[in-house]
């Protein structure tokens, strides 16, 4: 029996991350959303021309919306087609999540953030957090706490 020459280089499975929705927001809860996308859409995020820190998720007519998110055509796009950059894109979970978000959403005062988009099974998906808003204190302790613990691994590090 041959093995398989693996050659190919597998496209990195992480496109866009939202590293400022973790210091805005407490993450309650992690959800993963399929995401309806054009043609000229995915070949832009294979190439990783993705941006969702400015994106937000919203919840219109019972479906999930996620806006301000920016994905950059590439200069290779089709001549026919006119790509929006910022369009809005559906998220596609199932009514049982979407009635649970929208009970969150409407009622408990969440709100819903992306966190990181990503390459699955050939499937781009968007991970939203169910998240509550930091007030200015408690982003303070938390970068208190984070520094903390850089000084403590550089303590240990020395140690050794």
């Amino acid at each position: 029996m041959s093995k398989k020459n693996d050659t190919s280089k597998a496209a990195p499975a992480t496109i866009a991350l939202n590293k400022r929705a973790r210091h805005d927001y407490f993450i309650e809860e992690r959800l993963e959303a399929g995401l309806a996308l054009e043609g000229w859409e995915v070949k832009s995020l294979r190439a990783g021309k993705a941006q969702i820190t400015e994106g937000y998720v919203v919840i219109k007519n019972n479906e999930a919306w996620l806006l301000g998110s920016h994905v950059t055509p590439l200069n290779t796009a089709s001549t026919h087609v006119h790509p929006d950059p910022t369009r809005t894109r559906k998220l596609l979970l199932n009514r049982a999540e979407l009635d649970r978000l929208i009970g969150a959403v409407e009622r408990k005062g969440y709100t819903l953030a992306p966190l990181a988009l990503y390459w699955k099974k050939g499937r781009a998906k968007l991970e939203i957090g169910l998240a509550k808003g930091k007030q200015l204190h408690d982003k303070r302790a938390a970068e208190k706490d984070r520094d903390w613990q850089r000084q403590k691994d550089r303590m240990l590090r020395q140690r050794r």
